[in-house]
């Protein structure tokens, strides 16, 4: 009875991370405009079970040497079970192995950005370590359009357009790309709001009101600081939104709108290369949106804002003079 049990709760567990995954992916992977594999599946291997992970690493390891295996071979090199291999086609949106395979082998068959290899990056110079980091940025940024339903940014735009106020939660490396979408929204004459102390960030979550806006933003999806602010504004009533590399993350699951950044294979410093890029390039979609819902008020305001602004430049003329005297 109780392993019977165990499976119902693996299986319900299982079900619930997929209806969670397809309300985020435009049309599935099945749908009209296709979402890449690996990208998700690499979003989603933080959340995943220990017997699911092993799969995932094993295609996300070798795609190639994946396409060729039997399932019986797979689930023997896995150490699982054919079962737990179809629980994990389904769990990512598929209807079985085959299916996997042939998503898959689809996948692998289209257009491929040209890495240098792994043994040369040692002896990369300059210039061509300079292509490489661009073609990393420019793949995930292709990757973050594909996965982002146009429903999910316009559902983003209305919800800030119409808050009373939007509160921005974010740390560490994230922090930046939260404070450019604030003072940006400042700029365009929206009432946002940021604190740079993960503590007076929990105060506002506190604070928050039916009719305001949370925006959340963190790579993994499981900073617990940035969690716990937008699961208490969503208790309080006002609407929450994320930025977030990882699929079906706490982060996600507490939002009402999720907005997905392309997870980057390339690590630097313990952070994903390309993450910061993919979420910027969400924002500024997103504020492109609000400033063209309000194109008189956000241009009155911008330009109020740069009068001022231009005050403290330094003239041309004092600039070159003082390069001079150095």
């Amino acid at each position: 009875m109780l392993k019977k049990s165990r499976i119902k709760s693996r299986k319900g567990s299982l079900q619930g991370s997929l209806a969670s995954f397809q309300a985020w992916i435009p049309g599935g992977l099945g749908g009209g405009r296709q979402a890449n594999l690996l990208p998700l599946i690499r979003g989603l291997l933080p959340t995943m079970q220990p017997a699911q992970r092993r799969i995932a690493e094993a295609l996300l390891n070798d795609p190639e040497q994946f396409i060729t295996q039997s399932i019986s071979g797979l689930a023997k090199g896995c150490g699982s079970s054919t079962g737990s291999i179809v629980l994990f086609c389904k769990s990512i949106g598929l209807k079985g192995f085959p299916g996997l395979k042939i998503s898959l082998a689809r996948e692998l068959a289209g257009p491929v950005l040209p890495f240098f290899e792994k043994e040369r990056e040692g002896q990369d110079s300059a210039p061509l370590i300079l292509q490489r980091v661009f073609e990393e940025h420019v793949n995930s940024l292709h990757q973050t359009l594909k996965l982002n339903a146009g429903d999910a940014l316009h559902a983003a735009a209305e919800t800030l357009a119409k808050a009373k106020r939007v509160v921005l939660f974010s740390i560490g490396l994230s922090y930046a790309v939260a404070y450019s979408i604030y003072a940006r929204l400042r700029f365009l004459g929206y009432p946002a709001f940021i604190d740079c102390d993960s503590h007076m960030q929990l105060a506002a979550a506190a604070e928050m009101r039916q009719g305001e806006a949370g925006l959340g933003i963190s790579v993994a999806g499981n900073t617990s600081e940035t969690v716990e602010c937008l699961r208490l504004s969503k208790m309080r009533g006002a609407k929450t939104i994320c930025i977030t590399n990882s699929i079906n993350s706490p982060l996600a699951q507490v939002a009402d709108i999720r907005l997905y950044a392309a997870p980057s294979e390339v690590k630097y410093f313990q952070a994903p290369l390309a993450s910061r890029v993919a979420q910027l390039a969400l924002a500024d979609a997103l504020l492109v949106m609000l400033g063209l819902r309000r194109k008189r008020k956000a241009l009155a305001h911008w330009e109020r804002a740069e009068e001022n602004l231009l005050r403290r430049r330094i003239p041309a003329r004092r600039a070159r003079g003082h390069r001079s005297k150095r």
